[in-house]
């Protein structure tokens, strides 16, 4: 059973989600503490590659309150954890126009921590717009459902 730490929930809002992917996350011990007491966001984070590993960027784990010179900096860059083989067809997808890494959700599965993520093409304006229209007349016809069934 899998148990969801964060979500980002600007990634299905700013990028059509085409395939996703599970990696495990490099911390350490007083990050660990920290996720779970449920102080970690990956809105503003994103995925990127380097030098053949894979990095995660701008995900913030708040220090944990007794762990004093053992706290890394929240904002640190953390490598993820992907076999070769998934890091070349990521490099090979990313290559192509429009095409980025974002990550999704983090979660426990089996006491380990594990980030989804997710390769999207980003959405242009008119894009949301229409997602936008498409959850706001979705709304509208379960509101009158609601107040039909009353």
């Amino acid at each position: 059973m899998e148990k969801i730490i964060a979500k980002n929930p600007s990634a299905y809002h700013n990028y059509f989600i085409e395939n996703t992917i599970e990696a495990g996350i490099v911390l350490t011990g007083t990050e660990i503490k920290s996720i779970r007491n449920g102080k970690v966001n990956i809105k503003d984070s994103y995925v990127n590659i380097k030098n053949g590993e894979i990095w995660i960027y701008g995900m913030h784990i708040s220090p944990y309150e007794f762990g004093n010179i053992f706290n890394k900096d929240p904002l640190r860059t953390r490598k993820l954890l992907l076999n070769r083989h998934e890091i070349n067809k990521l490099t090979g997808q990313i290559k192509q126009k429009g095409i980025s890494l974002v990550p999704i959700s983090m979660y426990w599965s089996k006491n380990k921590v594990k980030l989804e993520i997710g390769i999207g093409k980003g959405k242009k304006l008119y894009d949301k717009r229409e997602d936008m229209a498409k959850k706001e007349a979705q709304r509208k016809i379960e509101r009158s459902l609601k107040n039909y069934n009353k």
